[in-house]
């Protein structure tokens, strides 16, 4: 049995257009921006939330639950950059910007977008960029908030 290690093995890009969500084209991917090197090493998080629905009754005697709407929070941290590429995610990830967020799990970095690659497609909308506080021995960081617009493709198959 062996482990999949996490460091390299993903990646993160902008895409303003995706016909598909379901079945992005490698020349959709391609077309996009890729972020991945200046999001943090923690600062990809996505986390889904799954709502309660109570299905108890007058004459229940335990408390039955089931399955309810499905929501995100997403937020990416970055790192600033000092020329406009490095920059590239400060500049295009202002308030009510519009695009899909297009994130690869478990295949090394460096490897180019393939059909039949597994990927995550959130249609999102950006929240104002958040410039994180200044530390010591740090490089200077912002974080964007990103609000899930419609039901993303969590586990979408590259055309």
């Amino acid at each position: 049995m062996s482990d999949l290690i996490n460091d390299g093995m993903t990646k993160v890009v902008w895409a303003s257009s995706i016909a598909n969500i379901n079945a992005p084209t490698t020349t959709e991917l391609n077309a996009g921006s890729d972020f991945t090197a200046r999001v943090t090493p923690d600062g990809l998080k996505i986390d889904p939330s799954t709502a309660d629905v109570d299905t108890s009754s007058l004459a229940s005697t335990f408390d039955t639950k089931t399955v309810g709407r499905i929501g995100f929070d997403a937020e990416l941290m970055f790192k600033r950059g000092t020329t406009g590429a490095e920059d590239l995610p400060y500049t295009t990830l202002k308030y009510g910007v519009s695009g899909y967020l297009v994130v690869r799990r478990g295949v090394a970095y460096a490897t180019a977008w393939a059909t039949s690659q597994k990927c995550e497609v959130y249609p999102v909308t950006c929240g104002e960029p958040q410039n994180n506080a200044p530390a010591a021995n740090e490089v200077m960081k912002f974080t964007s908030s990103m609000k899930i617009t419609s039901p993303p493709a969590t586990a979408a198959t590259v055309a």
